[in-house]
This record gives C-alpha cells, sequence and structure tokens, in this order.
C-alpha cells in the first residue's frame, strides 16, 4: 500500500471514534500546556531571583580583603578593605563597568520604646547608581544625603511591623570593631518598597561616612560592589582587578548557594516533566489499544487483501503520530498564550510566602513566568517522541494477529 495512502487510512480511522480521538488529542495538547506552564514558571522565579539578589545585595562583582568571611560579618580592620580611593581608581578603569560603590556591612539592632528587631545595616555611597533601586522604591520621605550625620533609610515592611512612620526616632545597638556595643539614636528619613520582602523586613541603610564612624572603621568598608555592563563580562572584569591581597567574586560565586540549590531542585522538576509525559502516553497507548481490538476483523480483511504486518504496525503508529503532532500544535499555543499572559500580569505571591523563601533567594512578591524557547521545544519534542513511543505496543499487538484468526473476531 503506498505511504500516502496509510496516512489518509489512518486520518479517517481516527476520525471514526472522534469523541475518543478529541478527549486523547487533549490529554496531549493540555499535558504538553502544563508542562510548558510549570518550566516556565519556574525559569521565571530563577531568573527572578538571582536578579533581585543581583541589583539589591551581591551586584555582578565584589572586591574585598582575602581574610574577610560572609559568614562573619566582621568589622576588624584587617577583614575590611582600606585603600577606597586607589582601588575605585582601578575599578574605573576596567572595561564594562556600569556603577561600582563600596559599602560596609554590619549587624545591629533596631529599637523603639516598643519593640527592636535584628537586622543587617549598610553603609553606602548614597551618591552612585549602585543604589538608584533603592532610591527608586522609596515610597515615603526622601533618600539619604551624603551628609546626613544621624538619618537612616528602613524597609518599608519593617517599618510596618515596627509601627515606624518617617521621622520617626529610632535606636541603633551594633558592636564596633572593637568589640563594644555602640548605641546611637537615628531619624527615620525614608521609607523604600523594592518588592523583595525578605530584603524590606531586614535592612537598613546609611551614608558610609556615619557607618564607619558608628562602628569605628573609618576609610575602611567591607567590599566594592559592581554592576556591569553585561552579565557575562564577569569573569574578565574579576580577571583585571586581581592582585594581592584581594577576593574577586563573581555573581555566580555570590550567588553560588541559590545555584546549587536550583541545581538540585532541577531533578526532581524533570522527574515532573516525566510523570506528566507518562500519564499521556498511557492515554494514549490506551485509545490505540481499543481501536485494536474495535478493528480486529478490519485488520483481517487488510491482512488478507495483503497488507503485510509492517504496514499493519505503520498505520497505527501513524494514528498515534497524527494525534501526538495535532496534541503538541494545540499544546504550544495553549501553553504558550497561558505563559505570554501572566508573563504580563504576573502570579501574586504574597509578601508572606516571598519571605518565607530567605534573604538568599530574594523572591519577589509578584511572580512572573517566562519563555524559554530552547526548553519549550525539548517538551514538545519529547512530548511527541513519548506520543509516538507509547502506540508501539498497540500497533506490534495488531501487527502480530494472524489474519484468521482477526477474521473470526466479532
Amino acid at each position: 500500500m503506498a505511504f500516502g495512502k496509510l496516512w489518509v487510512l489512518a486520518l479517517r480511522d481516527l476520525g471514526r471514534n472522534r469523541r475518543r480521538s478529541l478527549l486523547s488529542l487533549l490529554a496531549v495538547s493540555l499535558g504538553l500546556a502544563l508542562l510548558l506552564f510549570m518550566n516556565g514558571f519556574i525559569a521565571g522565579v530563577v531568573e527572578d531571583s538571582l536578579q533581585n539578589n543581583i541589583r539589591l545585595n551581591t551586584g555582578h562583582l565584589q572586591v574585598r580583603a582575602e581574610s574577610y568571611q560572609d559568614t562573619k560579618v566582621s568589622l576588624q580592620w584587617k577583614d575590611l578593605l582600606d585603600d577606597l580611593d586607589g582601588l575605585m581608581a582601578r575599578v574605573d578603569g576596567v572595561a564594562g563597568v556600569r556603577a561600582a560603590a563600596p559599602f560596609l556591612r554590619a549587624g545591629g539592632i533596631l529599637g523603639t520604646k516598643d519593640d527592636s528587631a535584628s537586622l543587617q545595616i549598610l553603609g553606602i555611597d548614597t551618591n552612585s547608581d549602585v543604589y538608584a533601586p533603592i532610591r527608586d522604591s522609596v515610597t515615603a520621605g526622601a533618600f539619604l544625603a551624603a551628609d546626613d550625620r544621624s538619618g537612616i533609610l528602613l524597609g518599608k515592611r519593617l517599618a510596618d511591623s515596627m509601627g515606624i512612620g518617617v521621622d520617626s526616632s529610632v535606636s541603633l545597638t551594633v558592636v564596633d570593631a572593637d568589640g563594644v556595643a555602640q548605641d546611637a539614636f537615628f531619624t527615620v528619613r525614608g521609607l523604600f518598597a523594592t518588592g523583595i520582602a525578605s530584603y524590606d523586613e531586614s535592612t537598613a541603610l546609611m551614608p558610609l561616612s556615619k557607618a564607619q564612624a558608628l562602628t569605628h572603621t573609618e576609610g575602611h568598608a567591607t567590599a566594592v560592589v559592581i554592576l556591569l555592563e553585561q552579565q557575562d563580562q564577569a569573569d574578565a572584569a574579576a580577571a583585571a582587578l586581581a592582585g594581592p591581597g584581594l577576593s574577586v567574586q563573581t555573581w555566580a560565586q555570590l550567588n553560588s548557594a541559590f545555584i546549587s540549590t536550583l541545581d538540585m531542585a532541577m531533578g526532581f522538576y524533570v522527574i515532573l516533566d516525566g510523570i506528566v509525559m507518562l500519564i499521556v502516553a498511557v492515554i494514549i497507548a490506551n485509545t490505540l489499544l481499543m481501536s485494536v481490538f474495535e478493528r480486529f476483523r478490519e485488520i483481517g480483511i487488510l491482512a488478507s487483501l495483503g497488507m503485510k504486518a509492517r504496514q499493519v504496525m505503520q498505520l497505527f503508529l501513524y494514528e498515534a503520530t497524527i494525534l501526538g503532532g495535532a496534541g503538541v500544535l494545540l499544546g504550544v499555543v495553549l501553553g504558550g498564550l497561558l505563559v505570554w499572559y501572566l508573563s504580563r500580569v504576573g502570579i501574586y505571591m504574597g509578601d508572606d510566602i516571598a519571605s518565607a523563601a530567605g534573604s538568599s533567594y530574594a523572591m519577589s512578591s509578584t511572580l512572573y513566568p517566562r519563555f524559554v524557547p530552547g526548553q519549550f521545544l525539548n517538551l514538545s519534542l519529547w512530548t511527541l517522541a513519548i506520543t509516538v513511543l507509547a502506540s508501539l505496543y498497540p500497533a506490534w499487538f495488531a501487527a502480530r494477529k494472524e489474519p484468521v484468526d482477526a477474521l473470526r473476531a466479532l
């Protein structure tokens, strides 16, 4: 039988039981649409969290003293950078640098007459574009001035939880470079809301010079944070800044905990993808197997007229290919439209869920799925391949029937 006629016959056979064929096609399309949504959602969460952490915490690069350790948040001079002017001159000479600024990090306790909370205190260069995201997210009051000696900026989520507003007076307690607790009173100049709950509820900002004076680290900084024009320039810029006594870390190294956790989690998502594809495969196999039982006599007649077992097998494989191909096309349309819509309106998760993710993951309150064309193509091809593979047993079962046995079937 000619190749083209087998396709026509396969299409005609699927049309005999349109309801069953349509339900099978919908199973394929909805399964693929679910896969596209899940993977688009995961990709959006990962990219959002990574870029938020780069934007607010790590930058693309950080230059630190070689002995500094994140886990200790040390204020000892031996662990801090000292020649800030010379280092900034070197940074400014590196190709691809968009903005750079020194900062000082310390742990502290924020207090009011009724409440207290532990938080990180950042002394920053208030004029640097590194902190443009904070400047743009001020919702009440004003951003800090470089010469402000008594003002701080607080996250709105933290301020709301403690009943603090603009112009409120609060106390800060820190342990300085000598290990001595220092207390000082500050006035809240403004409140910011970055949309990252874990950051907004745990951070206080003040001018770098004031933070140095408070912690007795004058002329020193925890690190220089650098933003680049292109993220993939990080390795080259790090090599250009390497020097004795310095540790230059890229965004990948600074976010290594997040990236390693993601790599482990991706194995779980692959299993989920496999489960969805397996369900689709079972549905297709069941559809074709039922079709085989219903068409025993027809198979016998075709075989008696000269159709070979190989052609009988091809017939059912073609039916699965038609179902799978149409289902994949519809699934791509449905899944693509769903990802496109949600990539614009987002999925609101709430501040509490975002906060529970922790500061290392910088998850936004509203998450946006994103298109990953290469991954979407792979999922579509795998869905089609598994659909065809699932038809091998029904096709083999039909092909092995002897014509006489098939003709005796009711």
